[in-house]
């Protein structure tokens, strides 16, 4: 199942820089983070933290989480006179909305001259109004009717009415107790090239006037700055954003008419040093009687960041969970096509053409297998058989593969610290992993370079924040593969572990291999970084936790058995898959093995119910309908002290807290092949008979 939404959400919502919440579409508070905690912005309900920090918004937060649940988003930049407030509302699902609050002083916003405001009572009446409003409404107004139509808006482009005659402004409101209202006065003026009026140049609200067809006519300071540098080459609207899903010109149509007064849209700047989002709004006015039309920008970089993440979280999870279903339905068809396959190959001489067509199945069922295990990885669902390890030593086998891999301009260089601590791995993983990093390294230098592994022991003093990650303080091996290539910018840095991204061309990249390596050290317990710059290389360090000094070490394989020893000993295999059934039993009959076969854990214990019936080991499925196989190996474990051997093409993570509690276990992953089977089952039960000796 998928974890709950704001489990998800609240490791990424947590560092964030500015105050944001999950609330309830009745503005219940269900998580903040720390920016929030900081700010002691508490209240059970948030527009009880607005009311006691920021000013009296009730009706107007209700009113925006009213529109965010009809529209799924909702905007409002409230400008008080120490600060401008944004309050961003974004819909995840029905019962749950994003909301982050910026407050912006103005001092640190670009500064300039004092913005127009003035109070007014509930009755209209004019009780203030400052120097700027003065001088921008040319006299001392006393009804607040004076200056607005009845039909004003705020947060909107409205005809402000003065002693020079109508002038286009941004209307925008802070409601105080009594019913008094802050009104502010941000003039919209602007000639045909850029603005030369200091109030609208210097307004913190990144404004832009254009034409019915999207010419720019003007754009504050504000604007420039937040479209990029090179702002002033831009003429058009379309050239400096994208995204908006319908002709540009049809939303410049409906806005000319005063039909898109208040259309609101998530656009993307087409900014090549860096990735920006905005929220635009498009509005109507009239200067000198000719309707112009202004778009007011407001950055939505973080919020679509937080969305990105999202998605992305989400994919992963439904990923993994596909990747499971996908493994334990296709690693069943693999061990019976690669099992059956070697109860063929066993029939036939090596010089038999037969023989070399069987092998070429058999090489490509394990292909396939390799492709489930890799799907698996990223979404960290694999099978791990993990064993305390000294990485030299895998590392010396290794780098005479790596060598091979790379070009013959590419050197290889392999360092580790000579008192390198173990740690517990699974070893082929882990080569893997090394062997993605080593390629993707080889392949950022075209002309050739260096690339270098380096292993050294490394320990935190202090916890690590990095990355949305924290190492926790101790003792680690880490692992660096250092290369001299082109380097990755930072925008696709952000993204190299995300699976089927690729900074490689079109036919050159599955983007699987960093987001299998992510996934495999992510499984294990460690951590991985990536730094890098262009022009200048690339660093990925992986750090995995110290083993415990007193595990031994695995420094060796297995040594095979002689598939030409026969042996006895009875099997009860249980297995929901025919063919699977069928290829394993047929298989341990041929090495002198009395088998009993069972469809499931209930026909199972049917046959257990024969007390004269000696069985030395159970060989089960892990998952299969009814009765899994952890539970009924416990029930018939109440009886009998048989070895047991557990197969599955997917251990779900249930299963390890399961068999932790039955004795004398182990696992064998499908898919697998004759040799392992019988190999696996004559290990058991070897050590069944030694147990029973002594």
């Amino acid at each position: 199942m998928l974890r709950p939404l704001t489990d998800q959400l609240a490791p990424l919502i947590e560092s964030e820089t500015t105050a944001k919440f999950i609330i309830d579409p009745k503005g219940k508070v269900l998580l903040r983070n720390e920016k929030a905690r900081r700010d002691g912005l508490n209240a059970q309900h948030i527009q009880n933290d607005f009311r006691m920090r920021f000013l009296t918004v009730e009706d107007r937060v209700e009113r925006l989480i009213k529109e965010c649940g009809k529209t799924g988003k909702a905007l409002e930049t409230i400008v008080t006179r120490q600060a401008n407030i944004t309050i961003e509302f974004a819909k995840l699902n029905s019962k749950q909305h994003l909301c982050s609050v910026h407050q912006q002083r103005h001092s640190d916003t670009a500064h300039g001259p004092e913005l127009p405001m003035l109070t007014a009572a509930a009755n209209g009446t004019v009780l203030f109004m400052n120097k700027a409003a003065r001088g921008l409404l040319g006299a001392r107004n006393t009804k607040i009717s004076e200056i607005l139509d009845e039909d004003a808006t705020m947060s909107d482009l409205n005809i402000v009415h003065t002693e020079h005659g109508p002038k286009p402004c941004f209307l925008m409101e802070n409601l105080l107790s009594g019913g008094r209202r802050e009104i502010f006065l941000i003039p919209a003026h602007a000639q045909k090239s850029l603005a030369t009026d200091l109030s609208y140049e210097e307004m913190p609200v990144a404004v832009i006037k254009i034409d019915e067809t999207g010419t720019i006519l003007a754009a504050n300071r504000t604007a420039r700055r937040m479209i990029g540098p090179d702002a002033a080459d831009k003429h058009h609207l379309s050239e400096i954003m994208e995204g908006l899903g319908r002709p540009l010109s049809d939303w410049l149509a409906e806005a000319a008419k005063g039909g898109a007064q208040n259309l609101i849209e998530f656009l993307r700047i087409k900014r090549d040093d860096k990735e920006r989002f905005v929220q635009v709004t498009l509005g109507r006015a009239f200067d000198q009687d000719e309707p112009a039309l202004y778009a007011v920008f407001h950055d939505a970089t973080e919020l679509k960041t937080l969305e990105m993440q999202f998605v992305q979280s989400q994919k992963m999870q439904a990923i993994g969970q596909l990747a499971g279903g996908i493994a334990h339905d296709f690693n069943n068809l693999l061990t019976a096509m690669s099992g059956h396959c070697d109860l063929l190959l066993m029939q036939y001489d090596r010089d038999d053409p037969v023989y070399s067509d069987l092998l070429q199945i058999h090489q490509n069922a394990n292909r396939a297998a390799a492709l489930v295990k890799q799907l698996l990885a990223y979404s960290r669902k694999q099978t791990l058989q993990p064993a305390t390890i000294d990485l030299r030593d895998t590392m010396d086998d290794l780098s005479h593969l790596l060598r091979r891999l790379v070009a013959d301009d590419v050197n290889l260089h392999v360092e580790h610290d000579e008192n390198l601590a173990s740690t517990y791995l699974d070893a082929q993983q882990f080569e893997q992993v090394v062997m993605n990093l080593v390629v993707n390294a080889r392949d950022a230098m075209p002309d050739g370079g260096d690339v270098t592994v380096k292993l050294s022991n490394y320990k935190l003093r202090k916890p690590l924040a990095r990355e949305r990650a924290t190492v926790p303080a101790g003792e680690y091996v880490r692992v660096q593969v250092i290369d001299q290539g082109v380097g990755i910018d930072k925008d696709r840095r952000e993204k190299v572990f995300e699976p089927f991204y690729t900074t490689k061309e079109t036919g050159e990249g599955t983007g699987l291999g960093l987001s299998t390596a992510y996934g495999i050290v992510k499984q294990s317990g460690g951590f991985i970084f990536v730094d890098s710059e262009v022009g200048k290389g690339t660093v990925f360090t992986l750090l995995f936790p110290r083993a415990d000094k007193k595990a031994p070490v695995f420094t060796h394989q297995q040594q095979p058995i002689d598939l030409a020893t026969r042996t006895g000993g009875t099997v009860l295999l249980v297995e929901d898959e025919a063919p699977v059934r069928a290829f394993a039993s047929r298989a341990l009959r041929m090495k002198g093995y009395s088998v009993l076969e069972a469809s499931c854990g209930e026909e199972a214990l049917d046959i257990l119910q024969d007390q004269d019936l000696a069985v030395d080991l159970f060989l089960t499925d892990v998952a299969m309908p009814g009765m899994d196989g952890p539970t009924w190996v416990r029930k018939a474990r109440e009886t009998r002290d048989s070895q047991v051997i557990f197969i599955s093409g997917y251990a779900e993570e249930k299963f390890s807290d399961q068999s932790s509690s039955i004795p004398n276990t182990t696992f064998l992953p499908k898919p697998f092949s004759l040799e392992e089977l019988t190999n696996t089952v004559q290990r058991q039960i070897s050590a069944n008979l030694s147990d029973a000796a002594v």
